[in-house]
């Protein structure tokens, strides 16, 4: 039964890990990812620069070297350079987790402080990287699959909200916007379901562009952001200097220990769905890639750089786990850094198409840390660890706030319900006896 099942599973995969489809499907099938990450990757410096009040170019700028160094990152993290990158279809970028240092320090120390502080604690995450070896004895799969779990169910709400139009805006879950994410979703789900070859696998890219075509009669692409997107815009090292402050430093500690957790979280999740047993080996080049990438992004102008939890679901939707099409992905996604027009042609979709597709990928996730929860005993014990570690990560999601009264370094810890349901199994994993 169990060679089966595992039969079934590779049956799944069209693409595995290193094989390397054609240009004209690879393409495509980086375009789907692309799409999955852009706006995640262009919303963190959209709203620290909002908050900081920076002026139109500074905003341009600062989004164009997020998109440059999200490609490289994941080029590295996919195509491994030296010690350096898991070699896993992982796609990387700038987590809303540095949205509350960056502000923090930007506030009293400028752009300079913000990178100062992204190159200074990225070194925390190197360190930590060294020990992952004795850190995955501590993911057996009542934890993993928890954690692949939660990072399905705590996005959701993300996906929810763009397929509600966006989160504040003033048409929020209007029919025309439902219409148009529910519509995106039928697409994906008949393509998925019955359709053969390419035509499967770019299910996704498929139903996204269909969506972006039914939105131009509903009104809803902004033009005038393409048009006013300049053509050529290469990133400048230290453009706006660089600070080093110990106070700024220690700020952003705490996120990148909450993204070194995310980081585990995914790579598992993304070794799972491509059918592929991660090594701790992996794990560590993964982690290392978290914090060279980050070191470099201060020195180029951005944020943090960290795994992509949305783009994971990708892979068990379209049964494409080739690191080949994710390094495409890097490099569109560096073009798309370098010529601002092909970033603003992205990022003027309408909301409710990336949600309708959302929905599915991050419900695809969960649906991933499931299929590994099957393979645990579900004893008092292990039921224990799963329903405390679920209660606790939605918690601190759909009720963010239980902890308004906590220290704001706590805080910063603790209100990614990834980041609590995950440390949460990990403690009870250790400290409820086996024998329960």
């Amino acid at each position: 039964m169990e060679t089966d099942t595992k039969a079934i599973i590779k049956e799944e995969i069209t693409y595995k890990i290193d094989d390397k489809p054609p240009l004209k499907i690879a393409i495509p099938l980086a375009v789907q990812h692309l799409l999955a990450a852009f706006s995640g990757i262009v919303a963190v410096p959209l709203v620290v620069g909002g908050v900081l009040g920076l002026p139109f170019d500074q905003m341009t700028f600062l989004v164009n070297a997020a998109l440059f160094m999200a490609g490289l990152t994941t080029f590295i993290q996919a195509y491994g350079i030296g010690p350096v990158g898991a070699k896993l279809p992982c796609v990387m970028g700038t987590d809303f987790t540095f949205v509350g240092p960056s502000i923090a320090v930007g506030s009293t120390l400028g752009l300079p402080g913000i990178f100062g502080a992204t190159v200074g604690a990225s070194f925390v995450e190197m360190i930590l990287s060294r020990f992952t070896k004795k850190l995955l004895k501590y993911f057996p799969p009542v934890v993993t699959g928890t954690v692949v779990t939660l990072i399905g169910l705590t996005i959701l709400p993300v996906a929810v909200d763009w397929a509600a139009g966006g989160y504040g805006v003033a048409d929020y879950g209007s029919l025309r916007n439902i219409f148009l994410a529910l519509t995106v979703m039928a697409i994906i789900i008949v393509l998925n379901q019955w359709g053969k070859g390419f035509t499967r696998s770019a299910a996704i890219l498929i139903g996204i562009i269909c969506g972006y075509i039914i939105s131009i009669p509903f009104g809803l692409l902004d033009i005038s952001k393409l048009t006013s997107a300049s053509w050529l815009d290469f990133p400048t090292p230290i453009r706006y200097g660089i600070k080093f402050s110990i106070p700024a430093i220690i700020a952003f500690i705490p996120a990148y220990l909450v993204t070194t957790v995310e980081t585990v979280g995914d790579l598992i999740a993304v070794a799972d769905a491509s059918d592929h047993k991660i090594t701790s080996d992996e794990l560590s080049r993964g982690l290392l890639c978290d914090g060279v990438g980050s070191f470099l992004a201060g020195i180029f102008n951005a944020g943090p750089n960290t795994s992509f939890s949305q783009n994971v679901g990708i892979i068990p939707i379209t049964g494409v786990a080739s690191r080949f099409v994710v390094m495409i992905t890097g490099i569109i996604l560096m073009l798309a850094g370098i010529f601002p027009k092909l970033g603003a042609l992205v990022a003027i979709m309408p909301n409710p198409v990336l949600g309708g597709a959302g929905i599915i990928m991050f419900g695809m996730i969960a649906s991933s840390g499931i299929k590994i929860l099957k393979n645990v005993e579900f004893t008092r014990r292990n039921m224990l660890v799963i329903a405390i570690s679920l209660g606790l990560g939605l918690a601190v999601v759909v009720r963010p706030n239980i902890l308004q009264y906590f220290p704001s370094a706590v805080k910063t810890v603790l209100e990614s319900g990834i980041t609590t349901g995950t440390l949460t199994a990990l403690l009870l994993n250790i400290l409820l006896p086996k024998d329960l």
